[in-house]
Formats: C-alpha cells, sequence, structure tokens
C-alpha cells in the first residue's frame, strides 16, 4: 500500500482539525511562542544583556514596558528571550519523560513474564511516592544547575507515564489481532510499532502535551528554588525569582514570567488535544508458552489418506486444578466440514484456540497427540499459511490503526516472502475473492469504514492470504445479521469448493451447522458427548443432551404452541464435575450408574459416536431411576 496515501490522509484530517475552534486557538498560540522563541533572542537580544545604571529598578513606562531589574536590564525583553531556554530544557525533558514512560510501558508486552512483572511492580512503587518529593530527590541527587535539573524533571515524568502506557498496552496486547501477529512471527520492534503503539496513541499523545505543561511549570519552580537554570542564564522561573521581592512596587515584572508559563502550558495542551483528535486512534501480554511433554506417538504417518487433523487427549488446563477441555479426541479429513455445537462454557472455543495455538495465559494446553498434516502442530511454523482463523468479532481481528490491505498484505511478506508491493496486490486479489466490492478502494480503508459483514469477509480474505487447509470458524456470523449470515455461510462454502479446505464451524447454532457441516461433534462440560453425520443430528440423536439442543430450536414448522424443550439446571464449571457423567444432574434418563462412572465415546452405529450409558433409542432400564437422594449420595 502506497504510503502516501496514509500521510494525504492523516495531512487531511489534521487541515479539518485546524479548522475548528480549539484548532485555530492552538494554532495561533503555538504559532505566537515560536516566533518569539526564534527571534526573541536575535531581536531583544542585546537589549536584555545592555546594564543601565542610570536605569535601575524603574517602573513600567514608555521606555521599559515592564519595567527595569536590579541592574538596569529591561525585563520585558528578558522575558522574551528566556522563552527560547524555557522551551527547549521544558522539550528536552519531555524527550526524555515520553521516552522512558514508553520504554517501561510497552516492556511487560514484549519481555518475560517475571521481568515484566518486575518492571511492574518497580513503576507502580514510583507512581505511589509522591510526585514533589520524588522530584526534590531526584534534583538533590543530580546536582544544582541546567543538567541535574532537566534529569529530574524528565525523570520524574517517567512513572506516570509508564503506568499509563502499561494499562492502555495491556488493553491492546489480549486483542486477536496481536495474537494473530505472534503467531506469524513478527518480532518484538515491528509488534511494538505497527500493533501496539499506533493504538494507544491519542491518549498517550494527550497525557504526554499535558504532562509538558506540567514539566514546564516543575522545571520553572526549580529555576525559581535556586535548583534549575544558574546565572548568567535565566528563564521564567529565573526572572521570576528575582522580581518576586519587588512583586509589591512593580507587579508587573513579577507576574509577566508567571503568566507566560501559564499560557505555554496552556498551549502544549490544546497541542494535544488537536493532535490527539486529528490522528490519534484509542483503542494483556500473552506470555512465552509454556514448554510440554510430548509422547512419541509411532505408526502415525503423514500420508494422504492420514487425518489432517488428529488431535488424542486434547486438554485445556487453568489454575486450581480447573479443565475447561478434559480430554477429546478428534480427526478432521482433508476438505471435511465438522461442526463443533454446545453450550455456552463447554470448551468449543477453547478447543479449536489450542488447535490455532491461541490459548490466552494461563490456560495451558497439553495433548497426547496433535497433528496437522501429519506434522506435530505444536512446533509447526505454516500455522499462519495453511491453518486459517475466523473469530466471531471481527472487529476484534483486525488492526483499527491499519488499512485492512496493509493487515492483509503483512501475512504474504511474513510468511511468503513477498515484497510490499506483492503482497498488497495479492490482499486486493483475496479481497475480490471473498467478494468484496471495489477492493482496491476497500484495501485501502481502515475497519470502522466496513460494515460487519464486510469485516467478516476481510478476516475470511486474510485467512486465504496463504493456501489455507483448514478454516477455523469461531460463531463467524454471531454478530451478524439474518441476511448477511447466510451471506457469509455461502461465502464459507464456497471457498472451501475452490480451495479444497477443510472447515471447523463452532457454533451453538444447529442450523447453522447443518446448513454448512458433514459431521458434528457435540461437546458438553469439556468433553465430546456425540460424534455423529449431520443428517442424523434432528431426528436420529443419541445422546439425550444433544436431544434436547435440537428440540431447544424452533422451525418453520413448529406448532407456534408446542413447548419446547428446556433442560434443568445449568452446566457445571471448570473443576465441578465429579466421577460420573457431567450431564447426569440434568438429565431424565440417568439411573445410578450415571453418577458413579463417567461413560467414554464408543461407537453407535456406521460413522457415530456416543458418551453415554442410555442413549436415545435403547432401553433405560440397567438399575433403578436416580432420585434426589440417591443423586446426592452418589455425587458426594
Amino acid at each position: 500500500m502506497p504510503h502516501h496515501d496514509h500521510d494525504s490522509s492523516l495531512r487531511h484530517r489534521l487541515g479539518r482539525t485546524l479548522r475548528t475552534p480549539i484548532g485555530i486557538t492552538a494554532l495561533t498560540v503555538f504559532v505566537l511562542v515560536a516566533l518569539v522563541a526564534v527571534l526573541g533572542p536575535v531581536l531583544l537580544g542585546d537589549r536584555a544583556a545592555r546594564v543601565d545604571t542610570d536605569a535601575i529598578n524603574q517602573g513600567a513606562g514608555a521606555a521599559h514596558l515592564l519595567g527595569t531589574d536590579q541592574l538596569g536590564r529591561d525585563i520585558a525583553a528578558r522575558v522574551v528571550v528566556a522563552t527560547r531556554l524555557t522551551l527547549r530544557l521544558t522539550l528536552l525533558a519531555a524527550a526524555i519523560g515520553v521516552g522512558g514512560g514508553l520504554l517501561l510501558g510497552v516492556a511487560p508486552a514484549v519481555v518475560g513474564r517475571r521481568l515484566g512483572r518486575l518492571i511492574t511492580a518497580t513503576v507502580g512503587v514510583l507512581v505511589a511516592f509522591p510526585g514533589l518529593l520524588f522530584l526534590l530527590f531526584l534534583a538533590t541527587i543530580f546536582g544544582v544547575g541546567t543538567t541535574g535539573a532537566v534529569l529530574a524533571v524528565g525523570l520524574a515524568m517517567v512513572p506516570p507515564m509508564a503506568r499509563l502506557v502499561q494499562n492502555l498496552t495491556a488493553s491492546v496486547a489480549g486483542s486477536d489481532y496481536v495474537a494473530a501477529a505472534r503467531i506469524l512471527g513478527v518480532g518484538r520492534f515491528r509488534l511494538v510499532v505497527r500493533h501496539l503503539l499506533p493504538n494507544i496513541a491519542e491518549p498517550s499523545v494527550l497525557f504526554a502535551t499535558q504532562a509538558t505543561g506540567g514539566i514546564l511549570v516543575a522545571f520553572s519552580g526549580l529555576s525559581f528554588l535556586g535548583l534549575g537554570v544558574q546565572p548568567p542564564q535565566y528563564d521564567w522561573g529565573r526572572l521570576l525569582n528575582e522580581q518576586l521581592n519587588r512583586i509589591f512596587v512593580n507587579p508587573a515584572a513579577a507576574l509577566a514570567p508567571g503568566a507566560a508559563v501559564v499560557l505555554t502550558g496552556l498551549m502544549f495542551g490544546l497541542a494535544g488535544e488537536v493532535l490527539a483528535q486529528a490522528g490519534g486512534r484509542r483503542a494483556p501480554q500473552a506470555p512465552e508458552p509454556v514448554p510440554e511433554q510430548r509422547p512419541d506417538t509411532p505408526g502415525e504417518t503423514s500420508a494422504d489418506d492420514a487425518p489432517l487433523i488428529r488431535a488424542r487427549d486434547l486438554r485445556v488446563a487453568f489454575p486450581g486444578g480447573r479443565q475447561a477441555v478434559r480430554g477429546i479426541s478428534l480427526d478432521i479429513a482433508r476438505g471435511e466440514a465438522v461442526g463443533l455445537v454446545g453450550e455456552s462454557g463447554s470448551g468449543k472455543s477453547l478447543s479449536a484456540l489450542a488447535l490455532a495455538d491461541l490459548v490466552p495465559h494461563p490456560g495451558r494446553v497439553t495433548a497426547g497427540t496433535l497433528r496437522f498434516d501429519g506434522h506435530d502442530l505444536r512446533d509447526d511454523p505454516r500455522l499462519g499459511t495453511e491453518l486459517a482463523m475466523v473469530f466471531q468479532d471481527p472487529m476484534a481481528s483486525l488492526n483499527p490503526a491499519l488499512r485492512v490491505g496493509r493487515q492483509l498484505s503483512e501475512v504474504a511478506e511474513v510468511h511468503l516472502g513477498a515484497s510490499r508491493a506483492q503482497g498488497a496486490a495479492r490482499a486486493v486479489d483475496r479481497l475480490r475473492a471473498v467478494r468484496v466490492p471495489a477492493p482496491e478502494r476497500r484495501a485501502r480503508q481502515r475497519p470502522h469504514e466496513y460494515s460487519g459483514g464486510m469485516r467478516q469477509r476481510a478476516v475470511i480474505a486474510m485467512g486465504l492470504m496463504g493456501e489455507p487447509k483448514l478454516i477455523i470458524a469461531d460463531e463467524p456470523t454471531t454478530a451478524l445479521d439474518v441476511a448477511v449470515q447466510e451471506q457469509v455461510l455461502d461465502l464459507l462454502a464456497e471457498v472451501r469448493e475452490d480451495s479444497g479446505a477443510a472447515l471447523l464451524l463452532i457454533s451453538h447454532d444447529l442450523v447453522v451447522v447443518a446448513q454448512v457441516c458433514e459431521r458434528v461433534l457435540v461437546m458438553y462440560a469439556g468433553l465430546v458427548v456425540e460424534d455423529l453425520p449431520v443428517t442424523a443430528l434432528l431426528g436420529g440423536a443419541a445422546h439425550p443432551y444433544t436431544r434436547a439442543l435440537v428440540g431447544a430450536v424452533p422451525t418453520m414448522a413448529t406448532d407456534p404452541g408446542t413447548d419446547l424443550v428446556t433442560i434443568p439446571g445449568r452446566p457445571p464449571e471448570p473443576g465441578e464435575t465429579g466421577g460420573g457423567c457431567a450431564f447426569a444432574p440434568r438429565c431424565e434418563r440417568a439411573r445410578e450408574r450415571c453418577h458413579r462412572t463417567a461413560p467414554g465415546l464408543s461407537g453407535f452405529g456406521p460413522g457415530r459416536q456416543v458418551a453415554c450409558w442410555f442413549p436415545v433409542g435403547t432401553a433405560a432400564a440397567d438399575g433403578p431411576v436416580a432420585t434426589a437422594s440417591s443423586t446426592a449420595e452418589a455425587t458426594s
């Protein structure tokens, strides 16, 4: 994507902001202060330095607008000349504070967990320390003088700036597009520059400019106390110190440096508002993966007839012994469309994230076997090109600070070795492939300029930047209206047909799954409880839970007076499951055996498996029906 497009867009927004009342005011004050700083020493330098013993301590008048000091020097000229040194030292201290704050602020998002926690704790301690005392402490350490004052004021700004950046970065670092950038192998520097900093620009710029006004006041305060600028140099703080004892005799001479400090501080605040409105974007670090013991799996090959995805005993655990996915096994054949359904919290999304190596911290993924196209999925570098992920919230998958085409082209540049121009051309081609109108123009737009359905198309196009063999779609139609849902589902079907890719569709909507998929996996409490062809889903499901899910969905043929199926109780939380079947407390077919022993997934006819002791269609007479007391006794 041409770089001048971004520059022209920024200039357009800046020009539009400068035409607002706040922009006009800020620009006027900025130009005035800049002219005074540049021309003041040139035009009035000699007058400010001229000693006139015949005009000592004169009051304001025609010859001297603000009067003279104890050596007869013109005070107005000295205030004007002091502007350059005051601003230079203020900006230097601000550069130290902003630079140090940015480094410490983004560090926890890109370094290891232990070092990140140490940096965060250190910044927290420094922020808790009273700012004025911290400034005076630093000024004492660095000593009296200009250099010491610059270092003291600049370093005193680092902790609050770092804390702000840490908080803002934490809100961005856990986004899907940052996780995707990590999977793509984007380096730390590029991750910070392209994905983190642009999305915290507006509040950071606003804080930095307002803090610069505070630095101006703090620096002037140090000079007023005699700890900053030393004679023969002088800034506004030094001039205020010199004239304060004559404030009742010649108040204008004492108030002029103070007024200059206040007005310039307001200028920095206005400049921050303008920059934030013109170019800013508002918008947690995933830690390094935990190394896992992966047992050898002899006998598995990468032959063409082997499954594209093979997982055995896949588990996702969190601290405290909570297992959200409790040992599922699944195969996905090449080109096959598989649906993964279940209630919220059943573990279906975490299972898919485990396959894509995107489980958030502090989740830990383990598996006996986890292979993709014959290779171990946990260290397969092809995840970014041969496995595509489509999330349910496309706005969280797209970086709001970058143009859509640029985000797509980055995949081709990182994984396919394409040049920037080649990546941009492929991005346009992929947008055209998913039926985005005017793809050349759309590629230059940002995500907020897309509709919800168009964003989802762009996310699918991003997955097609490589040559995906598997597309994982995590509830891709949840946030879309019915008409757009149909379009997205048709698009996924077309992509499958054109590319030959397999599809893992995660959804709680059985109608969607029945429309797109060939096989359905039903999950409950972190386990797969039924595996059946989609043709048997609506009328031939064997597990009581699957039957209840189907019965809870009305169709166009459902009688308006028909009561839909409801499932009593609630799904268990991770860690709540006992030794029996997790669905037993909610199941009307449960017997004592169900509460004692958990059933495994076993064959139930051709191409079908079910994890139930008494599946629908078989006799449920093995033992008495579990009563409330026997259920409590069995689960205790």
